[in-house]
């Protein structure tokens, strides 16, 4: 299969994920907040390890350029919450939210698909196998994002099947940056440094500024710590394999 394809293939799938944090909700108003805080460790343990196997890729020769996109990616994530005004989302009540609030963190889904799919694009382009992990990690991620934004939908009367499309149309976005960064990146001279920097800073600002954070408040701290250290451990071992 051409190695675009499997770009497309896997980016897709993982957006398609999402649907699967709506299904609870066909027998239920909400998701236990544990529940969400389980999948929130997991899926921040994904990008952390992630993370650290996308930066390893690029730190040795470019370390400047790396850490400047970086700070680009920190950036990105920190504004992407100031302009959707999600900063102060408490999801031990979801069900009382505004039901305008689901439609921002939609919105909120799909600037973070910007970063997820150039994490993708670029451990795509480092390695084929360690990329479909880094796209099944963001698949993870994409679960109890749209728990969360069903629960809220919900909440205020709309079907639980216009809340999963709305859930993965959040994600294309993350389809569509892959599939550039996979074919833009390596033509541009200079650009893969910054492009490493951007997904490895914007992965690891979203899994410690926000699903951490959230998952402590969920379920208990041992817990989400536990799970999220073995998460970080497994995507690490496999990036050694697969890489």
């Amino acid at each position: 299969m051409e190695p675009v394809l499997v770009v497309l293939l896997f980016s897709t799938l993982a957006a398609f994920t999402a649907p699967l944090g709506v299904i609870p909700l066909r027998r239920r108003r909400s998701v236990p907040v544990a529940w969400i805080g389980w999948a929130n460790a997991l899926a921040a343990g994904f990008m952390l390890g992630s993370a650290y196997v996308i930066a390893e890729t690029g730190l040795h020769a470019h370390p400047a350029k790396l850490a400047a996109g970086a700070l680009l990616g920190i950036g990105y994530i920190h504004l992407t919450h100031r302009v959707s005004g999600t900063g102060d989302l408490d999801l031990n009540r979801l069900d009382g939210m505004d039901p305008l609030y689901g439609f921002r963190i939609l919105f909120l889904s799909g600037l973070h698909g910007a970063t997820e799919g150039v994490a993708i694009g670029v451990a795509m382009l480092h390695d084929l196998p360690f990329g479909i992990l880094v796209a099944l990690a963001m698949a993870v991620h994409n679960v109890p994002e749209a728990a969360v934004l069903g629960s809220v939908l919900r909440s205020a009367g709309l079907g639980a099947g216009r809340t999963a499309g709305l859930a993965v149309a959040a994600n294309l976005g993350q389809v569509l940056l892959a599939i550039v960064s996979f074919s833009v990146v390596p033509a541009v001279p200079g650009l893969l440094p910054w492009a490493i920097g951007f997904a490895v800073g914007g992965l690891t600002y979203l899994a410690i500024s926000e699903l951490l954070s959230e998952a402590y408040g969920q379920a208990g701290k041992r817990t989400i710590a536990l799970m999220t250290i073995v998460a970080i451990g497994f995507v690490v071992l496999l990036g050694g394999i697969v890489s």
